[in-house]
């Protein structure tokens, strides 16, 4: 990237501990950096021959998983922010050999808790309330303290059961039976969600890992530039190009922030932007990394699990709603450049792009296997495996793209690294599918909210958005989207909604939390690197990614654009008039369109625009002819006046 050699990426004053909790890790030296990194190389090893070999029982994969995780999770996280990050103190070492004690129990038991299923003893009973305890702390120190707090009230609901009102009234259980529930059965912290963070996500995030050392980030950057940086406000299209590059390895808002913005924010800065959108341009479209095939968030593996799909078939299914938000976001990027009168960077400061795909063109190809193995038949976790394989051998291909072997075994312990977060969200959030499963809450929620609504779809919906947005306040993507399918999403479905459709309309809105305001973890980053305001950064990151809002509710209301019972002249047609109302919403809320536009034309833009979200003829119709119209007087009077 000598091209850029000029632009010094703003990272160096950014804390990222303070936006994401999970960053807030120990860093240690000599025989204690020597001790993690061989158990964080263990915990791969045993990942990858678990799914090499497939022999070993999946709960006793979820158990081993955890007795490296939950351990991990104590020795690399302090207990407070401001805990020493350079030196581990006792109780934490203890309360790590602790939990695993706890797993040995379990795996050394396990046949005998197989055979005495609902008639547990008295100390099955202590080891499973340590085990809960244990992990609940370590999902604090990682994640955070919301999900925890959620997970507790969770725990008191089936405790205190008869003591509620209406109809969240039940019979309520004993602390025996609550604590086995959640630690001995597949119904609580070692159900689907473990399950799948222990094979798939393990897997896709180790394949991350191997393509992030191979430099195919600032390959993407190069490229985004050759293709964007030209036009006009072509920082901010890179941002939006890059971003979405980034988004088929990575599905982290915040870390894609930091990574691409700390090139993409000073150059949008230099050109005009104000500091509060182009550190909201950057928030919204790494926000949106985690709906980009091929490898989307650790959620969408859990949609597959969940509604008993593949998923190459959710991966399908996000591809239209994928393009589209990244669209989105490009319109009302180009729309502001446009009624700004900002100008991209000259081409001849610009990497050629050909040239590029010449020389590293072939670091996208472990990303073009993921897809190959996926459409050959191969299971997820043999399509992922194929594409570890690959992305280690593909960098020596050509010599310019070479990496030393000590890159190759970096990957080895940062994917490890990287899924204690996930496996920690995944076994909490668990404890309150399992509380859900146990008292029959879905249910109960369910039929109270179709009488409050009146079983009307779009009221509904709403309930739904506002209630992942909220959620996604606390608890991070994966968490959210364990809550709302087992409460939220089954009531969708009752309503007509095909069952892939009424997941993925969770799955966004959970994510879409990460730009929303009071919390918007992704605008807080981008805000750090272009020093502006965090709150209006939220904002500005909310009207950019305004698709985000409008595409869940366009596949809800036509299932098309997740390719359920269509047919390719209607993908085109539904993805074309989709286009088109967010070109006109997009013109209304930027106020500009050929030209700068006056507000009731602003108005009328974003309601035609708001038409073309619901399917119908007339709908369709009018929402295109009302756009068109003023398109065309614009264009008339810009050519009057010249």
């Amino acid at each position: 990237m000598a091209w850029l050699k000029k632009s010094k990426p703003v990272t160096e004053n950014i804390d990222v501990t303070k936006l994401e909790r999970e960053s807030n890790t120990r860093e240690f030296t000599g025989f204690g950096n020597k001790m993690i990194t061989a158990i964080l190389l263990c915990l791969t090893i045993f990942q990858l021959y678990s799914s090499i070999t497939g022999t070993i029982p999946p709960q006793l994969v979820r158990m081993t998983h955890l007795s490296f995780v939950i351990p991990l999770s104590y020795w690399l996280y302090p207990a407070t922010a401001k805990g020493n990050r350079h030196k581990m103190n006792y109780i934490d070492l203890v309360l790590g050999f602790v939990y695993i004690g706890v797993a040995l129990y379990y795996i050394l038991n396990y046949n005998e808790l197989v055979r005495r299923s609902g008639a547990y003893t008295q100390l099955d009973v202590i080891v499973g309330a340590i085990a809960v305890i244990l992990v609940m702390e370590a999902c604090r120190r990682v994640v955070g303290l919301p999900i925890v707090i959620i997970a507790t009230v969770f725990l008191l609901y089936a405790y205190f059961g008869p003591m509620m009102p209406g109809f969240l009234r039940h019979r309520g259980y004993s602390i025996s039976r609550i604590v086995t529930h959640m630690f001995y059965t597949t119904e609580g912290i070692m159900g689907m969600p473990l399950g799948v963070c222990s094979t798939f996500v393990f897997l896709f995030i180790l394949f991350g890992a191997f393509l992030e050392k191979t430099g195919i980030g600032a390959f993407f950057i190069d490229i985004a530039n050759a293709l964007a940086g030209w036009a006009a406000g072509g920082p901010a299209k890179v941002a939006v190009l890059t971003s979405a590059l980034q988004g088929t390895v990575s599905g982290s808002s915040v870390s894609n922030t930091v990574s691409t913005g700390s090139f993409t924010i000073p150059l949008m800065k230099s050109l005009g932007y104000k500091p509060e959108f182009a550190g909201a341009v950057e928030a919204a479209a790494s926000t949106g990394g985690q709906l980009m095939p091929p490898i989307m968030g650790a959620a969408a593996f859990l949609i597959a699990e969940t509604i008993g799909v593949s998923y190459l078939e959710v991966a399908k299914a996000a591809v239209i709603p994928a393009f589209l938000y990244f669209l989105g976001i490009w319109i009302m990027v180009h729309l502001e450049a446009k009624k700004l009168g900002l100008k991209g960077l000259p081409r001849e400061q610009l990497p050629k792009a050909g040239k590029l795909m010449l020389e590293k063109g072939h670091l996208i190809l472990p990303l073009v296997s993921i897809i190959a193995f996926l459409l050959m038949g191969f299971t997820t976790t043999r399509a992922a495996l194929g594409g570890i394989i690959t992305a280690i051998i593909c960098p020596f291909l050509r010599k310019k793209t070479h990496v030393p072997l000590k890159d190759i075994f970096e990957a080895l312990i940062i994917g490890a690294r990287n899924i204690v977060s996930v496996a920690c969200a995944c076994s909490t959030a668990g404890i309150i599918v399992g509380v859900v499963t146990l008292t029959g809450l879905g249910l109960k929620f369910g039929d109270s909210l179709i009488a409050l609504t009146d079983g009307h779809m779009l009221p509904t919906l709403i309930v739904t958005m506002v209630t992942s947005i909220v959620l996604g306040m606390g608890v991070p993507t994966t968490a959210n989207y364990l809550i709302t399918s087992v409460i939220a999403a089954p009531i969708v479905v009752q309503l007509g909604v095909p069952v892939l459709a009424a997941h993925m309309f969770a799955f966004y809105f959970g994510i879409v939390a990460d730009i929303t305001p009071p919390v918007a973890l992704a605008a807080y980053a981008g805000s750090a690197i272009a020093k502006s305001d965090p709150f209006w950064t939220g904002v500005n990151a909310t009207k950019l990614a305004i698709a985000a809002f409008l595409v869940p509710y366009m596949f809800v209301y036509n299932p098309q654009l997740i390719l359920i019972d269509t047919t390719p002249l209607g993908v085109i047609q539904i993805t074309a008039t989709s286009i088109i109302g967010m070109i006109g919403i997009g013109a209304g809320l930027t106020g500009y369109f050929v030209t700068t536009t006056p507000l009731y034309l602003r108005i009328a833009l974003i309601v035609g625009g708001a038409m073309l979200v619901h399917p119908g003829l007339v709908t369709d119709v009018v929402g295109v002819t009302l756009i068109a119209a003023i398109y065309a007087w614009q264009k008339y009077t810009l050519k009057a006046r010249a």
